[in-house]
């Protein structure tokens, strides 16, 4: 939102609790605030829509967990396909949410957006999700919009996601690989991943999937010893078994556990340019900003 706010863009920001989003994103004269029954008319006429909506995935997975993991991205997405097909003024682009999930987990696979989907859990949400997305551009009155899913990767900001639970382990020495440690880890600094978005929304040549990764992704050995690095911090704890694990997260395991290398193979083939293609001056920053 910042980013396009810079820009000179105007924003109409779809949310279910306005006074909560006004909190986090502040009060901008070029912000528009719009409620779930709202979201028609936030959309009517805009340029773009990105939805980058959903649960966190990060936890134990229970039959309700998963339903709520499933209804947040998919559900969600389908509502907002539904009201782009209605709107008169139809946007040009819909930027989708996705996730490198989409693929599955391998030790030696690379995958690239061709790559097939896979079998398990997650891999069927993303199917779903983005389904739900191409939907925008089917049947409605008039010509629809462009369609982008970004499969993205695990992002770097110490503001959320995996660092936001690793650093303050590392910063109290007690920071270890989890699991055997030779789990694919496809990591995106969170900058990078907003201008991939912009890019994505300006770039007419961009459409269906495009992966939300850095070109050098690394095993979660080399990311934890680079963190450690990064923090000053000497990394001497051993890893942290698989059971245990499986036994706090139970099904959720999968995310720590196991991982995919995935590449951003059409990212590079647009031209796009990463300012952090390499995992150590990505951790640098965001460990600091």
């Amino acid at each position: 939102v910042k980013r396009l706010i810079s820009k000179g863009d105007r924003v109409n920001v779809l949310t279910r609790d306005k006074a909560g989003a006004r909190e986090t994103l502040g009060q901008f004269s070029q912000l528009g605030f719009y409620s779930k029954g709202e979201w028609k008319d936030g959309i009517e006429g805009t340029k773009a829509v990105i939805n980058l909506a959903g649960e966190p995935i990060s936890t134990r997975w229970s039959e309700g967990v998963k339903q709520e993991i499933f209804d947040s991205r998919v559900n969600t997405t389908r509502y907002l396909s539904d009201l782009i097909r209605a709107a008169e003024n139809k946007p040009e682009v819909f930027v989708s949410g996705s996730a490198i999930g989409f693929y599955g987990t391998s030790l030696g696979a690379t995958f690239t957006e061709d790559s097939p989907c896979g079998s398990d859990f997650l891999a069927g949400v993303c199917r779903e999700w983005e389904a739900a997305a191409h939907a925008a551009s089917e049947s409605g009155e008039g010509e629809g919009p462009r369609v982008v899913c970004l499969r993205t990767g695990l992002v770097l900001s110490k503001e959320g996601g995996v660092l936001e639970k690793m650093i303050p382990l590392f910063q109290l020495f007690i920071g270890s690989p989890l699991g055997a440690g030779d789990q694919w880890m496809s990591w995106i600094h969170r900058d990078d991943l907003v201008s991939l978005i912009v890019e994505s929304v300006e770039n007419k040549g961009i459409s269906g999937p495009i992966n939300g990764t850095a070109p050098n992704p690394v095993v979660m050995n080399e990311f934890c010893k680079a963190l450690a690095e990064c923090l000053g911090r000497p990394m001497f704890m051993p890893a942290v078994p698989d059971l245990p694990l499986q036994v706090l997260l139970g099904e959720g395991a999968i995310l720590v556990l196991e991982g995919q290398k995935v590449v951003p193979e059409k990212a590079k083939d647009v031209g796009f340019k990463f300012k952090y293609e390499t995992l150590g001056p990505a951790l640098t920053h965001a460990t600091r900003f």
